[in-house]
């Protein structure tokens, strides 16, 4: 497979540890080169092409427990998803014959997609609640509640995010240009919250109000603001899908659709925390 600036060659990895390649600017997308018995795990309807020799499955959670990893496992792997907003069910595609074959999968909107090796951010990554697109298989896809946020405000659920863990190969969509940036111990970073596309888990996250009522009402930010405190990598996009979508809606002078505000759960309101009020 030609190099690109976002390629892969494999080395030793508990997970399936894939060949991929991503191509195009902003509209990317993302080929997986797998050999005979390897598999890639991803959302439903997030396929472009695959090769014959590449079969599809549909599995009840996110496919990481394995065929043997018991009902009650692929059930609560499936709750976790359901929180997240997410589909019950997932797609695995596996190489069923011999010799090298190819899948594709593409981001649904404009922006980037994210290749991670888990293994060299201690194991896991926090990001926004919709952000997984693909995996090598093995790689778990959960739910992370940063529980002591403003829990009164969010019914006691706290500030949802989406929790990818294992040792393999992610994934991940993010709106508009990504910026990453390695914090400090004590370091911190104030991000508007739609904007924050992933961190990992040493990064110590907070909601702060960003100003009095004349500021959220007429200076069209955000009521809160993500602030971030190192050690720690940051992932921050310029543009999420809900303030693209929110645009688009207010210049079709419409104010209805589906909410896909991150990280809230309360309509209107998580409009505001989201930054496209």
């Amino acid at each position: 497979m030609p190099n690109s600036p976002w390629s892969h060659h494999r080395s030793a990895s508990l997970s399936d540890d894939i060949d991929f390649e991503i191509k195009g600017q902003e509209l990317q997308f993302l080929e997986i080169e797998l050999d005979p018995g390897e598999s890639a795990i991803a959302e439903a309807g997030a396929m472009v092409w695959k090769d014959g020799a590449v079969g599809m499955t549909t599995v009840f959670g996110d496919g990481s427990g394995g065929a043997d990893g018991g009902f009650m496992g692929k059930l609560l792997g499936a709750g976790k998803r359901l929180v997240t907003g997410e589909s019950l069910f997932t797609t695995v595609f596996t190489h069923q014959g011999h010799g090298k074959a190819r899948v594709a999968f593409a981001s649904p909107t404009p922006g980037s997609i994210l290749p991670l090796k888990l293994d060299q951010y201690g194991g896991a990554l926090i990001c926004q609640k919709d952000s997984f697109l693909a995996a090598a298989k093995g790689v778990a896809i959960g739910v992370h509640f940063q529980k002591r946020i403003m829990t009164g405000l969010f019914g006691g659920e706290g500030f949802i995010m989406q929790r990818l863990s294992g040792d393999g190969w992610v994934f991940v969509q993010m709106g508009g240009t990504l910026v990453e940036k390695e914090l400090r111990p004590g370091e911190e970073l104030h991000v508007d919250t739609g904007c924050l596309a992933a961190m990992t888990p040493s990064v110590e996250f907070d909601l702060v109000a960003a100003g009095g009522v004349k500021s959220m009402i007429f200076g069209g930010e955000g009521a809160f603001f993500a602030r971030l405190r190192g050690p720690g990598h940051v992932w921050i996009q310029s543009l999420p899908f809900s303030r693209l979508a929110g645009r688009m809606l207010a210049a079709a002078g419409s104010r209805g659709g589906q909410n896909r505000g991150e990280g809230s759960l309360l309509g209107e309101f998580g409009d505001l925390i989201g930054g496209n009020r």
